[in-house]
């Protein structure tokens, strides 16, 4: 069917010619329809002026369905049972969690720390199949099809549905090697004496704002390493080459381990912003997004992985 064979006056049409089958009369159709007969008259004949052909024939005592219009009402009646059940299909789909999910995740950080936990979201559903893109690229979730994204930072895109999961917060840090060789800097501008490992994916590259209260300073670090790659530089910092600014999902656990100490701690490096998971729509979400949701919600409660 034509979109044009679906607008409002040939559904009440359609309907009329339906009712008018299943009552035998346009009285009983107007009953059924809660119209008055004569509308439901004057909707038939418009339907068979539109369509050229005679779909009931008339008389002053009776009314039968033309062998046109018995074809007619048949071919109608199971279109509407397909729809039906297409209906039905689409509503039992949104309401099971099974289908393909697809995710864009920030490179590093999916690799990290998103990645091995999807493993567990597969266990606890097994229809679900995911589609993971990985990329520090910020890719349109609408243009590109995906169902969600978890991104890093401030957000931007307005047509989205954000769920803030975590703080985020960008700190410095460098190797105990490091410091005992070079010294821990005690200013922001005592970094323009060190070897930084600059990421060039932030947002002020190549400068860094370091934030501390209202206070701000503006750095331009120096150093022998530049990349896009946030994973390259920690590798280089945890090889004692110098101060890597990052956030502290990156960091943390080494931290914890004492491979890496914090450089300025009382300092933080550029604005704060968030974990986030977005979504194109909050209106009719599917069941594997409305579950997802829940479970990554979950994996950030009572703090964010990194953190425990």
């Amino acid at each position: 069917m034509s979109p044009d064979f679906l607008n409002n006056h040939h559904s009440d049409e359609i309907a009329a010619f339906l009712a008018i089958a299943s009552q035998g009369s346009f009285v009983g159709a107007g009953r059924q329809l809660q119209r008055h007969p004569t509308v439901v008259s004057k909707r038939l004949a418009a339907m068979e002026k539109r369509l050229g052909v005679r779909l009931v024939e008339r008389s002053t005592r009776k009314m039968r369905m033309t062998e046109a219009g018995i074809k007619l009402e048949q071919r109608l009646r199971a279109a509407i049972e397909l729809i039906s059940e297409a209906q039905q299909q689409a509503a039992q789909s949104a309401r099971e969690v099974r289908g393909t999910l697809r995710l864009a995740l920030p490179a590093a950080m999916g690799r990290r720390w998103i990645g091995p936990l999807l493993a567990e979201f597969l266990k606890v559903y097994p229809h679900v199949s995911i589609l993971a893109d990985y990329s520090e690229r910020l890719v349109d979730i609408i243009d590109d099809g995906f169902d969600a994204a978890i991104r890093i930072g401030e957000l931007q895109d307005n047509r989205l549905i954000a769920r803030k999961l975590s703080d985020h917060r960008r700190i410095l840090c460098a190797s105990p090697a490091y410091i005992s060789e070079h010294g821990m800097p005690l200013t922001p501008q005592d970094l323009v004496r060190h070897n930084c490992l600059r990421f060039s994916g932030l947002a002020s590259f190549p400068q860094w704002r370091l934030y501390r209260g209202n206070a701000l300073q503006t750095v331009s670090p120096k150093g022998n390493m530049t990349a896009n790659d946030s994973e390259a530089l920690l590798a280089a910092a945890l090889a004692d080459a110098g101060i890597l600014g990052a956030g502290d999902w990156l960091m943390a656990g080494d931290i914890a381990a004492g491979r890496l100490v914090h450089v300025l701690a009382d300092w933080q490096l550029d604005t704060a912003g968030g974990v986030y998971l977005v979504r194109p729509s909050a209106k009719f979400p599917s069941a594997v997004v409305v579950a997802f949701k829940e479970w990554i919600e979950s994996k950030f409660i009572p703090a964010p992985p990194w953190s425990n």
